[in-house]
């Protein structure tokens, strides 16, 4: 079950990744709900989505 809220939580990220704002407020939550490795592995999702949006690395302060 805990991967399938990782999966989702990827899924949603992507989709909002279009606004900072609701980025960050999703990913929030994400690090209320996730485990500890499963935000190793977010974080490497994220900088993956940096790429092509490089304003979201502000977001990364939730994780840290």
């Amino acid at each position: 079950m805990p991967r399938a809220m990782f999966e989702y939580t990827k899924e949603i990220l992507k989709k909002v990744s279009f606004d900072v704002n609701l980025f960050c407020k999703e990913l929030k939550k994400a690090t209320e709900r996730l485990l500890p490795y499963e935000l190793d592995e977010l974080k490497s999702f994220i900088i993956s989505l940096m790429r092509k949006n490089p304003s979201l690395k502000q977001c990364l302060i939730y994780l840290d």
